[in-house]
């Protein structure tokens, strides 16, 4: 019997609150083994710059999003040729502050990732640093880039692109459901007592 053509990793490279959520729950509903953010590999790249448990994790998915991986898309080119890349953005830079700032004050006031990822716990009055991140990061990552449309793609869900063109870009047949929106509706979820922590600590 033919063996099926194993599947390419696929590197979700964009910040979070881009929408990598939503690139996971598709990656999942085209057949692919899939994660999300790991603070603990975060760490191992940021403060260790160590990949021995990147290799492990990446042995056993198919489809990586969020946190460590926008970092360090250099070096799982190299690490990983064949792979292909997906930067997702937001509409504007202010809808993205916007979300990352509102966000922040739903998550652990302690276990997170902001601090490991962008220097700061919190952006609020650090709005204009974690711009400069964020322009930098998108910028760098379609310059290196640049030229290679068979393994990578830029997409923002909000100006429109949607499931058949990420389809495309994987070579997969296009399964014609809705777009899924994930990470809705947290306000609901968060206690007031963690609102009024992060409140409280994002003001130093």
């Amino acid at each position: 019997m033919k063996k099926s053509k194993p599947l390419p990793k696929v590197f979700g490279i964009g910040l979070n609150k881009t929408g990598t959520t939503t690139l996971g729950e598709c990656g999942k509903i085209l057949g692919y083994r899939c994660t999300s953010c790991d603070r603990a590999l975060l760490k191992e790249v940021v403060l260790k710059n160590d990949f021995t448990l990147i290799k492990n994790t990446v042995d056993q998915f198919d489809l990586f999003e969020d946190w460590p991986w926008p970092l360090i898309y250099r070096e799982l080119d190299q690490m990983y040729p064949g792979s292909k890349f997906i930067l997702t953005t937001r509409k504007s830079e202010d809808v993205w502050i916007d979300s990352i700032k509102s966000y922040s004050m739903k998550t652990s006031p302690i276990k997170h990732c902001r601090k490991l990822a962008y220097g700061f716990s919190f952006p609020h009055k650090h709005e204009q640093q974690y711009l400069d991140f964020y322009r930098k990061h998108n910028d760098n990552v379609r310059d290196y880039f640049s030229g290679r449309s068979s393994d990578f793609i830029e997409l923002c869900w909000e100006n429109g692109d949607d499931f058949e063109k990420l389809s495309n870009f994987l070579e997969c047949n296009n399964p014609e459901v809705p777009l899924p929106h994930a990470n809705k509706g947290i306000d609901n979820q968060v206690s007031k007592s963690r609102l009024f922590m992060n409140r409280l600590l994002s003001f130093f």
